[in-house]
Protein backbone atom coordinates (compact mmCIF):
# COMPACT_ATOMS: atom_id res chain seq x y z
CA UNK A 1 0.00 0.00 0.00
CA UNK A 2 2.76 2.46 0.70
CA UNK A 3 4.57 1.61 -2.38
CA UNK A 4 1.35 2.21 -4.28
CA UNK A 5 1.14 5.93 -2.78
CA UNK A 6 4.78 6.37 -3.72
CA UNK A 7 4.38 5.38 -7.20
CA UNK A 8 1.48 7.60 -7.66
CA UNK A 9 3.06 10.55 -5.98
CA UNK A 10 6.03 10.17 -8.02
CA UNK A 11 3.71 9.79 -11.32
CA UNK A 12 1.70 12.85 -10.14
CA UNK A 13 5.22 14.75 -9.50
CA UNK A 14 6.32 13.74 -13.45
CA UNK A 15 3.44 15.40 -14.74
CA UNK A 16 3.50 18.60 -12.47
CA UNK A 17 6.98 18.78 -13.49
CA UNK A 18 6.20 18.29 -17.36
CA UNK A 19 5.51 21.51 -19.23
CA UNK A 20 2.27 21.67 -21.43
CA UNK A 21 3.46 20.29 -25.10
CA UNK A 22 3.58 23.43 -27.12
CA UNK A 23 0.83 23.90 -30.37
CA UNK A 24 1.67 23.11 -34.02
CA UNK A 25 2.52 26.35 -35.67
CA UNK A 26 -0.08 27.70 -37.88
CA UNK A 27 -0.17 26.83 -41.29
CA UNK A 28 0.22 30.35 -42.87
CA UNK A 29 0.53 29.64 -47.25
CA UNK A 30 1.13 32.38 -49.03
CA UNK A 31 0.23 32.53 -52.84
CA UNK A 32 1.67 35.66 -55.54
CA UNK A 33 2.36 35.25 -59.21
CA UNK A 34 5.18 37.95 -59.07
CA UNK A 35 8.55 36.22 -59.28
CA UNK A 36 11.22 36.11 -56.51
CA UNK A 37 12.80 39.42 -57.54
CA UNK A 38 9.51 41.33 -57.59
CA UNK A 39 9.27 43.69 -54.60
CA UNK A 40 5.94 42.63 -53.69
CA UNK A 41 7.30 38.76 -53.11
CA UNK A 42 10.52 40.48 -51.18
CA UNK A 43 7.65 41.96 -48.78
CA UNK A 44 6.87 38.92 -48.28
CA UNK A 45 9.90 37.74 -46.84
CA UNK A 46 9.89 40.51 -45.14
CA UNK A 47 6.19 39.92 -43.39
CA UNK A 48 7.82 36.24 -42.19
CA UNK A 49 10.59 37.93 -40.40
CA UNK A 50 8.48 39.97 -38.54
CA UNK A 51 6.19 37.82 -37.73
CA UNK A 52 8.70 35.35 -35.95
CA UNK A 53 9.87 38.19 -34.01
CA UNK A 54 6.53 38.75 -33.18
CA UNK A 55 5.61 35.55 -32.25
CA UNK A 56 7.98 33.09 -32.59
CA UNK A 57 7.58 29.75 -33.65
CA UNK A 58 3.64 30.29 -33.85
CA UNK A 59 3.36 30.35 -37.45
CA UNK A 60 4.69 27.96 -40.57
CA UNK A 61 4.81 30.65 -43.14
CA UNK A 62 5.07 29.34 -46.55
CA UNK A 63 6.01 31.62 -49.40
CA UNK A 64 5.21 30.20 -53.07
CA UNK A 65 5.57 32.81 -55.32
CA UNK A 66 5.68 32.63 -59.41
CA UNK A 67 2.02 31.19 -59.13
CA UNK A 68 3.73 28.01 -58.09
CA UNK A 69 0.46 26.97 -56.41
CA UNK A 70 -2.23 28.88 -57.34
CA UNK A 71 -1.79 31.04 -60.50
CA UNK A 72 -3.28 34.83 -61.16
CA UNK A 73 -7.14 34.53 -60.69
CA UNK A 74 -6.96 32.00 -58.78
CA UNK A 75 -5.29 32.63 -55.70
CA UNK A 76 -8.46 35.15 -54.75
CA UNK A 77 -10.64 31.92 -54.98
CA UNK A 78 -8.26 29.81 -52.63
CA UNK A 79 -8.47 32.03 -50.13
CA UNK A 80 -11.87 32.11 -50.21
CA UNK A 81 -12.05 28.12 -49.90
CA UNK A 82 -9.59 28.15 -47.24
CA UNK A 83 -6.30 26.15 -49.84
CA UNK A 84 -4.51 29.00 -49.01
CA UNK A 85 -4.46 31.86 -46.12
CA UNK A 86 -3.22 34.65 -48.26
CA UNK A 87 -2.70 36.94 -51.29
CA UNK A 88 -2.35 40.14 -52.73
CA UNK A 89 -5.54 41.53 -53.89
CA UNK A 90 -6.17 44.63 -56.49
CA UNK A 91 -8.82 47.55 -55.91
CA UNK A 92 -9.42 46.35 -59.47
CA UNK A 93 -10.66 43.04 -58.52
CA UNK A 94 -12.55 44.24 -55.42
CA UNK A 95 -14.88 46.31 -58.32
CA UNK A 96 -15.07 43.84 -60.17
CA UNK A 97 -17.16 41.89 -57.39
CA UNK A 98 -18.61 44.71 -55.66
CA UNK A 99 -19.09 47.69 -58.64
CA UNK A 100 -20.06 50.24 -56.08
CA UNK A 101 -16.41 50.30 -55.05
CA UNK A 102 -14.93 50.92 -58.84
CA UNK A 103 -14.51 54.45 -57.50
CA UNK A 104 -11.28 53.54 -55.45
CA UNK A 105 -9.82 52.79 -59.27
CA UNK A 106 -10.86 56.33 -60.27
CA UNK A 107 -7.79 58.17 -61.93
CA UNK A 108 -6.49 60.68 -59.46
CA UNK A 109 -8.72 59.28 -56.02
CA UNK A 110 -5.13 58.50 -54.36
CA UNK A 111 -2.40 60.44 -54.31
CA UNK A 112 0.35 58.40 -52.46
CA UNK A 113 0.88 55.47 -50.46
CA UNK A 114 0.44 56.99 -47.42
CA UNK A 115 -2.96 58.36 -48.74
CA UNK A 116 -3.86 54.84 -49.17
CA UNK A 117 -3.20 53.95 -45.79
CA UNK A 118 -5.33 57.02 -44.30
CA UNK A 119 -8.29 55.94 -46.54
CA UNK A 120 -8.02 52.75 -44.72
CA UNK A 121 -7.62 53.32 -41.30
CA UNK A 122 -11.04 56.08 -41.22
CA UNK A 123 -14.24 55.35 -41.15
CA UNK A 124 -15.54 55.02 -44.75
CA UNK A 125 -12.33 52.26 -44.85
CA UNK A 126 -13.58 50.39 -42.24
CA UNK A 127 -16.82 50.57 -43.63
CA UNK A 128 -15.13 49.27 -46.36
CA UNK A 129 -12.85 46.42 -45.01
CA UNK A 130 -16.18 44.84 -43.59
CA UNK A 131 -18.46 45.03 -46.90
CA UNK A 132 -15.22 43.45 -48.83
CA UNK A 133 -15.10 40.48 -45.69
CA UNK A 134 -19.01 39.79 -45.43
CA UNK A 135 -19.21 39.67 -49.24
CA UNK A 136 -15.94 38.69 -50.43
CA UNK A 137 -14.29 36.33 -47.36
CA UNK A 138 -11.11 38.22 -47.03
CA UNK A 139 -9.77 40.48 -44.32
CA UNK A 140 -7.75 43.62 -45.92
CA UNK A 141 -4.70 44.23 -43.67
CA UNK A 142 -2.80 46.73 -45.47
CA UNK A 143 -2.63 48.49 -48.98
CA UNK A 144 1.53 47.61 -51.04
CA UNK A 145 2.14 50.75 -52.67
CA UNK A 146 1.77 49.25 -56.66
CA UNK A 147 3.53 52.64 -58.62
CA UNK A 148 2.32 55.84 -60.23
CA UNK A 149 1.21 55.97 -63.67
CA UNK A 150 2.76 58.61 -65.76
CA UNK A 151 2.69 59.82 -69.39
CA UNK A 152 5.72 58.67 -71.79
CA UNK A 153 5.81 60.99 -75.12
CA UNK A 154 7.12 59.87 -78.32
CA UNK A 155 8.19 63.75 -78.78
CA UNK A 156 8.72 66.32 -76.82
CA UNK A 157 5.36 68.37 -76.03
CA UNK A 158 4.29 71.46 -73.88
CA UNK A 159 2.06 69.39 -71.79
CA UNK A 160 0.72 71.57 -68.73
CA UNK A 161 -3.58 70.59 -68.35
CA UNK A 162 -5.32 67.91 -70.67
CA UNK A 163 -6.05 70.49 -73.38
CA UNK A 164 -2.57 69.88 -74.37
CA UNK A 165 -3.01 65.99 -75.37
CA UNK A 166 -6.16 66.63 -77.01
CA UNK A 167 -5.34 64.44 -80.32
CA UNK A 168 -2.61 62.72 -78.56
CA UNK A 169 -2.88 59.06 -79.15
CA UNK A 170 -2.78 57.58 -75.99
CA UNK A 171 -1.59 54.01 -75.78
CA UNK A 172 -4.27 52.15 -72.93
CA UNK A 173 -4.88 48.82 -72.40
CA UNK A 174 -8.17 47.85 -74.30
CA UNK A 175 -10.73 47.49 -70.67
CA UNK A 176 -13.33 50.20 -70.98
CA UNK A 177 -12.04 51.38 -67.41
CA UNK A 178 -8.67 51.73 -68.84
CA UNK A 179 -10.11 53.73 -71.96
CA UNK A 180 -12.19 55.89 -69.76
CA UNK A 181 -9.19 56.91 -67.84
CA UNK A 182 -7.45 57.78 -71.23
CA UNK A 183 -9.91 59.71 -72.52
CA UNK A 184 -10.78 61.79 -69.01
CA UNK A 185 -6.93 62.63 -69.32
CA UNK A 186 -7.69 64.75 -72.41
CA UNK A 187 -6.03 62.64 -75.11
CA UNK A 188 -7.47 60.10 -77.67
CA UNK A 189 -7.05 56.66 -75.94
CA UNK A 190 -5.55 53.75 -78.69
CA UNK A 191 -6.29 50.09 -77.25
CA UNK A 192 -3.07 48.24 -78.02
CA UNK A 193 -1.84 44.98 -76.44
CA UNK A 194 1.04 45.84 -74.13
CA UNK A 195 3.77 43.91 -76.34
CA UNK A 196 2.89 46.06 -79.58
CA UNK A 197 3.58 49.08 -77.64
CA UNK A 198 7.24 49.36 -77.98
CA UNK A 199 6.81 49.07 -81.95
CA UNK A 200 3.90 51.15 -81.75
CA UNK A 201 6.20 54.04 -80.31
CA UNK A 202 8.99 52.97 -82.57
CA UNK A 203 6.74 53.42 -85.69
CA UNK A 204 3.87 56.37 -84.40
CA UNK A 205 0.92 54.45 -84.65
CA UNK A 206 0.52 55.71 -81.02
CA UNK A 207 2.15 58.48 -79.92
CA UNK A 208 2.54 58.17 -76.28
CA UNK A 209 1.41 55.17 -73.59
CA UNK A 210 1.51 54.99 -69.41
CA UNK A 211 2.83 53.16 -66.81
CA UNK A 212 4.80 53.43 -63.72
CA UNK A 213 8.08 54.57 -64.15
CA UNK A 214 9.98 50.69 -63.58
CA UNK A 215 7.49 49.35 -66.09
CA UNK A 216 9.14 52.24 -68.67
CA UNK A 217 12.59 50.93 -67.92
CA UNK A 218 11.76 47.04 -67.66
CA UNK A 219 10.28 47.28 -71.13
CA UNK A 220 12.59 49.72 -72.39
CA UNK A 221 10.16 52.30 -73.92
CA UNK A 222 12.74 55.04 -73.21
CA UNK A 223 14.99 53.59 -76.24
CA UNK A 224 11.59 54.93 -78.45
CA UNK A 225 10.18 57.68 -76.79
CA UNK A 226 11.78 61.67 -76.32
CA UNK A 227 9.46 62.94 -72.68
CA UNK A 228 8.50 61.92 -69.47
CA UNK A 229 5.29 64.20 -68.46
CA UNK A 230 4.78 63.47 -64.64
CA UNK A 231 1.11 63.60 -64.37
CA UNK A 232 0.78 61.05 -61.31
CA UNK A 233 -2.82 60.50 -63.03
CA UNK A 234 -3.17 56.92 -60.93
CA UNK A 235 -1.43 55.74 -57.64
CA UNK A 236 -2.08 52.39 -57.69
CA UNK A 237 -1.68 49.64 -54.98
CA UNK A 238 -2.80 46.06 -54.14
CA UNK A 239 -4.09 44.57 -50.96
CA UNK A 240 -2.42 42.45 -48.02
CA UNK A 241 -5.30 39.97 -47.47
CA UNK A 242 -5.83 36.80 -45.74
CA UNK A 243 -8.76 34.34 -45.64
CA UNK A 244 -11.48 34.86 -43.77
CA UNK A 245 -11.28 31.24 -42.30
CA UNK A 246 -7.85 31.51 -41.26
CA UNK A 247 -8.29 35.21 -39.78
CA UNK A 248 -11.47 33.44 -37.49
CA UNK A 249 -9.28 30.75 -36.26
CA UNK A 250 -6.89 33.32 -34.56
CA UNK A 251 -6.73 34.64 -31.36
CA UNK A 252 -6.87 38.69 -30.99
CA UNK A 253 -3.05 38.35 -29.97
CA UNK A 254 -2.50 36.24 -33.21
CA UNK A 255 -4.54 39.03 -34.97
CA UNK A 256 -2.70 41.71 -33.77
CA UNK A 257 0.52 40.31 -34.88
CA UNK A 258 -0.54 39.12 -38.30
CA UNK A 259 -1.89 43.01 -38.71
CA UNK A 260 2.03 44.28 -37.40
CA UNK A 261 3.71 42.27 -39.69
CA UNK A 262 1.53 42.94 -43.01
CA UNK A 263 1.99 47.05 -42.29
CA UNK A 264 5.54 46.14 -41.79
CA UNK A 265 6.02 44.69 -44.98
CA UNK A 266 4.27 47.53 -47.09
CA UNK A 267 6.45 50.14 -45.30
CA UNK A 268 9.38 47.92 -46.44
CA UNK A 269 7.58 47.94 -50.15
CA UNK A 270 6.76 51.32 -50.39
CA UNK A 271 9.57 52.82 -49.22
CA UNK A 272 11.91 50.68 -51.98
CA UNK A 273 9.37 51.53 -54.66
CA UNK A 274 9.16 55.31 -54.01
CA UNK A 275 13.27 55.14 -53.93
CA UNK A 276 13.32 53.61 -57.46
CA UNK A 277 11.23 55.93 -59.26
CA UNK A 278 13.20 58.44 -57.48
CA UNK A 279 15.75 56.88 -59.09
CA UNK A 280 14.36 56.36 -62.51
CA UNK A 281 14.22 60.10 -62.84
CA UNK A 282 17.55 60.88 -62.81
CA UNK A 283 17.97 57.46 -65.10
CA UNK A 284 15.62 58.70 -67.55
CA UNK A 285 17.13 62.11 -68.16
CA UNK A 286 20.58 60.65 -68.44
CA UNK A 287 19.32 58.63 -71.86
CA UNK A 288 18.56 62.11 -72.79
CA UNK A 289 14.40 62.13 -72.09
CA UNK A 290 12.68 65.55 -71.02
CA UNK A 291 11.04 64.94 -67.40
CA UNK A 292 8.60 67.66 -66.57
CA UNK A 293 5.71 68.31 -64.59
CA UNK A 294 2.71 69.61 -65.90
CA UNK A 295 -0.52 71.74 -63.47
CA UNK A 296 -1.39 68.35 -61.70
CA UNK A 297 -4.05 70.26 -60.14
CA UNK A 298 -5.41 70.99 -63.46
CA UNK A 299 -5.63 67.35 -64.62
CA UNK A 300 -6.78 66.30 -61.16
CA UNK A 301 -10.07 68.57 -61.20
CA UNK A 302 -10.55 67.87 -65.33
CA UNK A 303 -10.03 63.68 -64.41
CA UNK A 304 -12.32 63.93 -61.56
CA UNK A 305 -15.37 66.15 -62.91
CA UNK A 306 -15.05 63.45 -65.85
CA UNK A 307 -15.85 60.73 -63.50
CA UNK A 308 -18.25 61.76 -61.18
CA UNK A 309 -20.46 63.10 -64.20
CA UNK A 310 -20.26 59.63 -65.85
CA UNK A 311 -22.95 56.84 -65.56
CA UNK A 312 -19.62 54.72 -63.59
CA UNK A 313 -20.32 57.42 -61.07
CA UNK A 314 -24.13 56.26 -60.34
CA UNK A 315 -23.48 53.55 -57.90
CA UNK A 316 -20.43 54.97 -56.12
CA UNK A 317 -21.20 55.74 -51.91
CA UNK A 318 -22.11 59.09 -51.74
CA UNK A 319 -19.94 61.48 -50.62
CA UNK A 320 -16.96 59.21 -50.32
CA UNK A 321 -14.95 61.17 -53.53
CA UNK A 322 -14.80 64.04 -50.84
CA UNK A 323 -13.98 62.35 -48.10
CA UNK A 324 -10.76 60.79 -49.45
CA UNK A 325 -9.74 64.00 -51.21
CA UNK A 326 -9.73 65.25 -47.63
CA UNK A 327 -7.76 62.21 -46.51
CA UNK A 328 -5.19 63.50 -48.38
CA UNK A 329 -4.46 66.83 -46.94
Amino acid sequence: MKKSLIAKALLCSVFIATPALAQDPIEFKMTVPSVPTDLHTKALHVFAEEIEKEMPGAFDVQIYDSGSLFGQGADLDALQRGNAEMTYVSYQLIADALPQYGLLTAGYLFQSPEHYRAFLDSDIGEEFKQTVSDEMDIQLLDACYLGTRQLNLRNEMDIQTPDDLAGVKLRMPSSDAWLFLGQALGANPTPLPFGEVYLGLQTGTIDAQDNPLPTVEAAKFYEVTDQITLTSHLVDAINFSVSNIFWEELDDAQKEAVTKAAKAACDWNNAERVKVEQDLVAFFEGEGLAVTTPDVDAFRAHVQEAYMNSPRAADWPEGWVEKINQLAE
